[in-house]
């Protein structure tokens, strides 16, 4: 198995951070486009929302596929086609000349997309040892959101300087950059065991998960941390737009540079993992979030950037380490266990538009603060029971 620090480590963990920034990259692309495209195609902000919103939901749904293909096929071809796939997606999108095309089109994109996260999770658990692999996932997280933040700022951008579709032709080019290296550094499965294409054996599989107290929990907070986080920054787009900011496009993309905060922290879940236990992590990374949220009601630009930031931080050091818990505690079918975990994630994501579309047209901003906090005393609940779980395990060594 692959152990910390060894040649086959960074040639793994570079391929599957290359694949994660291809896929968040594209996934997010036209988040900060979102009032553009509002104003372009004469539509609203909640319809216009729905670029990014439904593409989480298709993503979600579409794991429980690619969670059986992974099992029966191996990582690395769904790896290898799911980036084929996603590449021609954003071709499609570029060449959109509907707001329902473009819609389609991202659909397409991401169902391709969706066989990523599930088999680069899988590869992780099955490859490397145990010490190395909370490092590889945190490492792993950490280039979702370095992907998510470059896709989004590079859009921004580029719409100001070109157009929105010179902007997707930009990203056409750098996936397929991704896509090469990723087939060239990714090396190939030693412990991967197929597993024959039965429905009943998957049903039984993903009820054996949710019917367990350890992996409920995370379940519950990471899809809905997520719904959280993409609610926030999908309006908070809207927000900054209007008085007293008036951003632009350009600086719409660049505030998702704060997502470099959570680049850093998802790596520092991994380390503090190592040293404390995971459900202290995720207190402290929720911590964080609280503070974040609270501060973004000062109406000052400044102080809303290092809000962002701390609501970045502390979003991945949570995530992380949920991630983490279920690939450690999965008693088995750990692919599919974690392709459940993503599933919630990413449909919890998903609702952020609706959830959060209903609170900004009742009463703007406060009320979307208000409905986050509603969010992490249900979160809060959930780890501490967690943490009366955590405390009762024995002490695990290395796998």
């Amino acid at each position: 198995m692959i152990d910390i620090k060894t040649k086959a480590f960074w040639r793994a963990t570079l391929a599957l951070g290359a694949a994660a920034m291809m896929t968040f990259a594209n996934l997010y692309f036209p988040q900060p486009l979102l009032p553009h495209f509002s104003e372009s195609f004469g539509v609203s902000e909640t319809t216009a929302s729905l670029l990014v919103s439904v593409p989480l939901f298709v993503l979600g749904i579409t794991f429980f596929v690619y969670t059986a293909l992974s099992d029966a096929f191996g990582r690395r071809p769904i790896i290898f086609t799911a980036l084929g796939l996603g590449t021609l997606g954003t071709i499609a999108v570029s060449a959109a000349p509907t707001f329902e095309v473009m819609l389609a089109g991202r659909i397409f994109q991401a169902a391709g997309l969706a066989g990523i996260p599930v088999a680069a999770m899988a590869y992780i658990s099955e490859e490397f040892k145990m010490r190395a692999m909370t490092v590889a996932v945190g490492a792993y997280i950490s280039c979702n959101s370095l992907g998510g933040m470059s896709g989004r700022v590079l859009s921004g951008v580029l719409t100001d300087i070109w157009n929105w579709r010179t902007a997707f032709i930009v990203m056409t080019v750098l996936s397929v950059i991704l896509t090469v290296l990723v087939y060239m550094l990714l090396p190939r499965s030693q412990e991967f065991q197929g597993r024959p294409l039965k429905l009943k054996t998957i049903i039984q599989d993903n009820k054996d998960h949710l019917a367990s107290p350890l992996l409920r929990g995370a379940y519950i907070i990471g899809g809905l941390h997520f719904l959280l986080f993409m609610g926030i920054f999908t309006f908070i787009t809207y927000y900054l737009s209007q008085e007293p900011f008036h951003a632009s496009t350009g600086i719409l993309g660049l505030l998702f540079l704060t997502y470099s905060a959570g680049t850093v922290s998802s790596t520092l879940a991994g380390k503090a993992a190592q040293r404390w236990k995971q459900t202290v992590c995720m207190f402290t990374g929720m911590a964080c979030m609280a503070v974040s949220l609270a501060a973004t009601l000062v109406p000052v630009f400044p102080v809303i950037i290092a809000a962002l930031l701390l609501l970045c931080f502390g979003f991945f050091f949570t995530h992380s380490t949920s991630s983490a818990w279920v690939t450690r505690h999965a008693a088995h079918a750990r692919a599919s266990a974690s392709g459940l975990y993503l599933t919630s994630y990413y449909i919890g994501g998903s609702l952020g538009s609706l959830y959060y579309g209903v609170l900004w047209t009742w009463l703007g901003w406060n009320a979307v603060i208000f409905g986050s906090f509603a969010i992490l005393i249900i979160t809060t609940i959930v780890t501490a029971g967690m943490k009366r779980m955590e405390n009762q395990l024995p002490e695990t060594g290395e796998g």
